[in-house]
């Protein structure tokens, strides 16, 4: 009972040391992607930055029809970016999540539908804990028709008189997708308890209760 009662304590201690305010960690072992194989005239993709790419990747996971998820940056300058260079902000990347689809079983449309509901749209430069240019709300379309509907679901959020404050995420074009470390693809998988503890600490989940009334 000593040594279980010592070993509590001891976690209790570390756990705020391993887990930053901020979306990162040093190492963790890869996880090999288990995405089904589907016709490519049925594959569609989608990327959208939402603050920390963890939670980004764990919330379109859960989306019927999303084949696979892949952490990274997009719309700086630098090539191949280092995480270390994006969490300066001095590169002009976002951390963002690019998502594969089958088409068959969702569309970008409810993509859009669900991004809204897990970012905080009213905030520039920021993404609950997580502040910077590196962590702002952008979706980045892949075509016209993409672009079309992502303008008219921000119009429509706008008109909705749901916020009295301007909505704060952009739409812009895709750019160069550098596909982030491995210790980040997945992490909510690879580090369970870590992440639970990040996004708790972070009030991400909190602040879109009070936004949306939604419980994630």
């Amino acid at each position: 009972m000593q040594t279980l009662t010592s070993n509590r304590h001891l976690m209790l201690v570390w756990l705020p040391i391993l887990i930053l305010s901020a979306c990162q960690q040093v190492s963790a072992p890869t996880v090999e992607s288990t995405a089904a194989q589907i016709p490519n005239k049925n594959l569609e993709t989608a990327t959208f930055a939402g603050g920390c790419f963890w939670c980004t990747e764990s919330d379109f996971d859960k989306i019927p029809g999303v084949v696979s998820t892949t952490s990274g940056y997009i719309g700086g300058t630098v090539a191949n970016p280092t995480y270390h260079q994006v969490s300066t902000g001095k590169t002009g990347h976002v951390e963002a999540v690019r998502i594969h689809f089958d088409n068959t079983k969702t569309d970008f449309s409810k993509l859009l539908t669900t991004y809204w509901l897990t970012i905080d749209p009213l905030t520039a430069n920021q993404q609950f804990c997580d502040i910077g240019s590196q962590y702002r709300s952008v979706i980045f379309y892949h075509n016209s028709d993409q672009r079309n509907l992502a303008e008219i679901s921000k119009k429509t959020l706008e008109a909705s008189g749901r916020f009295t404050q301007p909505i704060m995420t952009e739409i812009l074009p895709a750019t160069e997708f550098y596909r982030a470390e491995e210790y980040h693809q997945d992490y909510y998988l690879k580090n369970p308890l870590r992440y639970a503890y990040y996004r708790k600490n972070c009030g991400r989940d909190k602040r879109l209760e009070e936004l949306w009334g939604i419980q994630h």
